[in-house]
């Protein structure tokens, strides 16, 4: 895997936010925090690359499903986690149909999280080679 793990972190949890992107950092990861959907999609919409999004699923204003809904409109490509200490069947199959992958219930021992981010960037890596591959067949 080659350089730091770039992470959006969207959560309306200040204090929890701010304590996971700590950990996360010295495990590693480059995290950016954004409080809310509206400000994640701006911040992605800035032009910002991040190799993986951690969202929280029950926000004020935009809930993470209506914020998945936004991003895969314009990126089918960036793994997303759905983070929540609230999800049922019914939320649960409407985020893995949006296109998460991997929901993962607070609190989430780090470990559990690291691992389930590190396994999305892989993915995500093995997606574009597979796709320039593709391509250059192609050609």
């Amino acid at each position: 895997m080659g350089g730091r793990i770039r992470v959006l972190l969207v959560d309306d949890e200040e204090l929890y936010a701010e304590a996971l992107a700590k950990v996360l950092g010295r495990r590693g990861l480059e995290v950016s925090i954004a409080k809310d959907g509206e400000t994640a999609l701006e911040w992605l919409k800035r032009g910002n690359e991040v190799d993986v999004i951690v969202l929280d699923l029950k926000m004020p204003g935009m809930d993470g499903l209506a914020v998945l809904e936004e991003i895969r409109k314009t990126d089918s490509l960036t793994p997303v986690l759905m983070l929540s200490g609230h999800m049922d069947l019914e939320r649960a199959a409407r985020a893995l149909e949006g296109g998460v992958g991997d929901i993962l219930l607070k609190p989430c021992p780090v470990d559990t999280l690291l691992v389930a981010i590190e396994n999305a960037k892989e993915r995500k890596e093995a997606l574009l080679a597979l796709s320039r591959r593709e391509k250059k067949e192609g050609e």
